[in-house]
């Protein structure tokens, strides 16, 4: 089986938003995901990511964000083990964060060397 990196991506204004009920019920809703996907064998490893981030690119080092004119950002990432990239993408879409249009996964195989 190959590994793949699932990132997990979040509306910033939705965040903002949400209540801190809301949060602890999604909370909840991945939880109870992993717990799924850790009994079928494919779970290898996951958190969530707090909302301070430095970017760094070859001239200076920003740090910032989340950026203002951000809508979107990666708020949290799972490694799998899949067959597949469509395998690890079936997985992705069993999320209900994902089914309720919350969160957006982006499903990216990891390279082994």
């Amino acid at each position: 089986m190959k590994k793949f990196m699932l990132l997990i991506r979040e509306d910033l204004r939705l965040l903002e938003q949400m209540t801190q009920e809301q949060s602890e019920a999604d909370i909840q809703k991945m939880v109870g995901w992993v717990e799924e996907i850790t009994q079928s064998g494919n779970f290898v490893q996951g958190d969530p990511l707090e909302n301070g981030m430095t970017l760094v690119t070859k001239d200076e080092i920003i740090s910032d964000g989340p950026f203002i004119e951000a809508k979107e950002a990666i708020s949290g990432f799972t490694i799998i083990k899949a067959e597949s990239l469509q395998q690890a993408s079936e997985i992705a879409s069993s999320c209900p964060l994902v089914h309720t249009g919350q969160i957006k996964m982006e499903v990216r195989p990891i390279m082994e060397f």
